[in-house]
């Protein structure tokens, strides 16, 4: 189990408890006094455990420790500490060796995304057969729960500045409708895009139809949209309402300028927040309204969330071209094979003229596409989709600040640095 020091709060609240390192109340440890932000903690060094590299905690009131991850440099820092030192951590990308995994980036949050997992299946709720199975192959289909994973860390983040103990019953609400209707978009987007994979697994249209496949995404955003009424919070309703609104507008517009070389970055930049970082800008907005913070942190969550949500469709747009189908559980450069005009198309097609000819030829003859596909990759536009990922990743990072530094807060800078490390 290897994570790192991000997850322990060094803004003076809380320090992950994770698991018990072995050592009792009558072991006589050999221990460490230390300050963690102003919370005074005991470190073990004889637990009778072994996790690896990690740190044994104990509160003054606790009996036994409990263990938090940390890396060598960090572990070197706290075991070589006097009485009543502070740990100052650097947790800059350059101090990271190891990748970010998404399960330890989620592990603050791990018990809220297990209630989540378990109660999707119950709150579709479809009496109908063929839902229901339609609904279990969506769900089980290896997806990461990134969303609803977002709302619980801005959750916590914000119910943190707000001086809330613990999450609401609406925090909670909203991290499960969220998911619903993102799964809706999904089953929507196959059958719009005539998709037989995804994720490695077969699509709902595939298996069951497109007529079931239309039903079951209307199905499952009505049931969203009935949650969402029972919040009984307009400004959320409305912020919601708008993104199934959104999800319409970018298919729309994505449809209407298929095969069309003269796509400006700022449409598809539009096209890309409609289809993508509304939902996630809307779930992080959400997450802190829930949390009754100031209307200014509020909006700094929402321009998080879209700047997030940006970075990470460019992202994607790059693995198409740089990844394998087997990587994307997906055919590869499926969107230019389609037509879709995506960032590193835009770019490439300053630099080459005979990209544009054969888009515009709708890859009519053999050979074409996988010509395109070359073009793109030598003509600069991986690289310059690139930085375009990292300024929106950047922008995201600031809208950061004006949270408390926490476990909660890393965990939402590590979401950000972990969507670069896809293309590193």
């Amino acid at each position: 189990m290897m994570s790192s020091c991000r997850n322990i709060d060094l803004g003076g609240t809380s320090v992950l408890d994770l698991m018990p390192c072995g050592c009792s109340s009558t072991s006589s440890p050999t221990t460490r006094r230390v300050f963690f932000g102003k919370c005074s903690k005991t470190v073990c060094s004889i637990g009778s455990r072994s996790y690896g590299n990690l740190v044994f905690l104990r509160r003054e009131s606790q009996s036994c420790c409990r263990a938090i991850p940390a890396k060598p440099i960090e572990n070197a820092l706290v075991n070589g500490l006097g009485e009543d030192k502070t740990v100052m951590v650097n947790l800059s990308q350059e101090s990271r060796k190891e990748p970010i995994s998404l399960e330890n980036l989620f592990e603050v949050v791990a018990d809220d995304l297990q209630s989540l997992n378990d109660n999707l299946l119950s709150i579709v709720g479809a009496e109908n057969p063929v839902l229901i199975s339609a609904a279990e192959q969506i769900f089980s289909a290896g997806g990461k729960r990134m969303r609803p994973g977002l709302v619980f860390l801005v959750s916590q983040a914000t119910a943190e500045l707000a001086g809330l103990k613990e999450l609401t019953v609406e925090h909670r609400r909203l991290a499960e409708i969220i998911e619903m209707i993102h799964t809706a978009s999904l089953i929507h987007d196959d059958v719009l895009d005539e998709s037989g994979m995804r994720r490695g697994k077969e699509t709902v249209h595939e298996l069951f139809g497109t007529r079931v496949a239309v039903l079951a995404g209307d199905f499952m955003f009505a049931q969203a949209s009935w949650y969402l009424a029972n919040l009984e919070n307009l400004q959320v309703i409305k912020l919601i309402s708008q993104v199934i609104k959104d999800f319409a507008s970018g298919e729309i517009k994505q449809a209407s300028s298929l095969f069309d070389c003269d796509v400006k970055l700022d449409d598809y930049l539009l096209k890309s927040y409609y289809k993508t970082a509304s939902l996630v800008a809307a779930s992080t907005k959400g997450a802190a309204i829930f949390s009754r913070v100031e209307t200014e942190v509020a909006e700094q969550m929402y321009q998080f969330g879209k700047n997030l949500g940006l970075s990470f469709q460019v992202v994607d747009d790059i693995l198409d071209f740089t990844q394998s189908s087997e990587q994307l559980g997906k055919p590869a450069a499926n969107d230019l094979a389609k037509g879709n005009i995506t960032a590193p198309v835009i770019f490439a097609l300053e630099n080459e003229p005979r990209l544009r000819e054969i888009i515009e030829s709708e890859f009519c003859e053999p050979g074409s596409l996988e010509e395109a596909i070359e073009m793109v990759r030598s003509g600069g536009g991986i690289k310059r989709a690139q930085d375009l990922a990292k300024e929106k990743a950047e922008l995201a990072l600031k809208n950061l600040n004006c949270l408390p530094r926490s476990g909660f807060r890393s965990a939402l800078e590590d979401m950000v640095m972990f969507n670069l490390e896809r293309i590193d």
